[in-house]
């Protein structure tokens, strides 16, 4: 790789002003250095001094413009009045108003043009008795000079204005990056507690109810155990779907992460329950419609939470599953008879958080708390597509 250290040096700006006050110091220089034969002008070391003095501040216009500038304009004067050799172009003028324009305060860069201004045609007059295009030509420079300055700064601030909104965008990607993660996160966490949860439970219930008729019923005994089994396997089977999706594929095929559990399993999710002693109820009003698939996810793990919670803390003897499609909405209602508790009241349980959480994350709501006739709805309205099944 070639050495670029030399051209990182060359960019910093001491070194460009020292290389600039140079080029201006050869350019007044010319005259002494090239001098010509037929040149009616005086040459004098006094004036190469002045000449020089007006390359030489020049190392400073950015850090002190207008000390500069006065600098460079007492300077040109001194070479005026000496007038051996007298300043054909003030290249150091030229370089201060760029400066002045490019860098400089509004009211303070236009005294500064306006002075050099004035400077440059009370010497035309009355000291070089310059020809009518002599004026045009020095006061269009100067201007000129100016000009190329002001651009210089808008420019600058152009870029600048660029660059700021690069880094801005920047920033809200990656903002919006991590919000994705963190929604993605909620999610997986959603998933895994309702998946969880509902596994544990049930498991749970069949575990305690197992040993007590092991001897009395062993069928029955047998069944329980059997059930204690299907939902293991079943979280297992789910937990590693879930699983998938944070999992980078090792080749071009995608990792397998359905099928998702969709409406279409909330008969076997009520088996399950009525397995460990709960009799589930499904009702259903109106046409079904076509769910997206957040939406279909979404409803079957409301559904499931609910029931859940009902295992665990209701000491219910029934629980009902309904589901009421209107024309774009579909209203899903899960009640019981049980005790509603206060944790359940007050909706503090991280089972109902993820319910509302889920709920609005597809765009609906959700309201938790006790029936009108004791026990414990948990009602969730989602959006449906626009387009019905047929």
């Amino acid at each position: 790789m070639p050495d670029t250290s030399w051209l990182r040096a060359a960019r910093r700006p001491q070194v460009v002003d020292i290389a600039l006050a140079a080029l201006v110091l050869v350019a007044v220089s010319l005259q002494f250095l090239l001098p010509e034969r037929d040149n009616d002008d005086a040459l004098s070391w006094l004036g190469f001094v002045f000449g020089a003095a007006t390359a030489l501040p020049l190392v400073w216009r950015r850090r002190h413009p207008y000390v500069t500038g006065c600098a460079v304009g007492a300077a040109t004067t001194a070479m005026t009045l000496h007038h051996t050799p007298p300043p054909d172009l003030v290249f150091g003028g030229f370089v201060v108003l760029y400066t002045v324009a490019a860098i400089g305060a509004p009211w303070p860069r236009r005294l500064m043009l306006l002075v050099w201004l004035t400077g440059a045609a009370v010497s035309m007059t009355f000291k070089e008795r310059a020809e009518p295009f002599e004026y045009a030509f020095h006061l269009m420079s100067l201007l000129g000079a100016y000009g190329l300055g002001r651009l210089a700064r808008i420019q600058h601030a152009y870029t600048e204005a660029v660059e700021e909104r690069a880094r801005r965008l920047a920033y809200e990607s990656e903002m919006e990056a991590a919000r994705a993660v963190a929604r993605e996160r909620a999610r997986i966490a959603r998933d895994m507690h309702d998946i969880l949860a509902h596994a544990v439970s049930l498991m749970v219930v069949q575990a305690e109810a197992g040993p007590v008729v092991v001897r009395s019923d062993p069928s029955r005994a047998e069944a329980a155990f059997d059930a204690i089994a299907g939902a293991g396997r079943d979280a297992m089977s789910q937990l590693r779907r879930l699983l998938g999706v944070l999992k980078e594929p090792q080749s071009s095929r995608p990792p397998d992460r359905s099928p998702q559990p969709s409406l279409a399993a909330l008969a076997q999710l009520a088996a399950q329950v009525e397995a460990v002693g709960l009799p589930v109820e499904q009702l259903q009003t109106g046409e079904p419609g076509d769910l997206d698939a957040d939406v279909e996810v979404a409803a079957y793990r409301v559904v499931q939470e609910a029931l859940t919670n009902t295992v665990k803390h209701a000491g219910a003897t029934k629980a009902t599953v309904q589901l009421d499609w209107g024309v774009d909405e579909l209203r899903v209602t899960v009640r019981d008879d049980g005790r509603p508790g206060k944790a359940r009241v007050q909706g503090a349980g991280q089972g109902l958080i993820g319910i509302r959480e889920r709920a609005a994350a597809c765009g609906g709501t959700a309201a938790t708390g006790p029936g009108p006739d004791g026990g414990f709805w948990v009602i969730v309205t989602l959006p449906t597509s626009v387009r019905q099944a047929g």
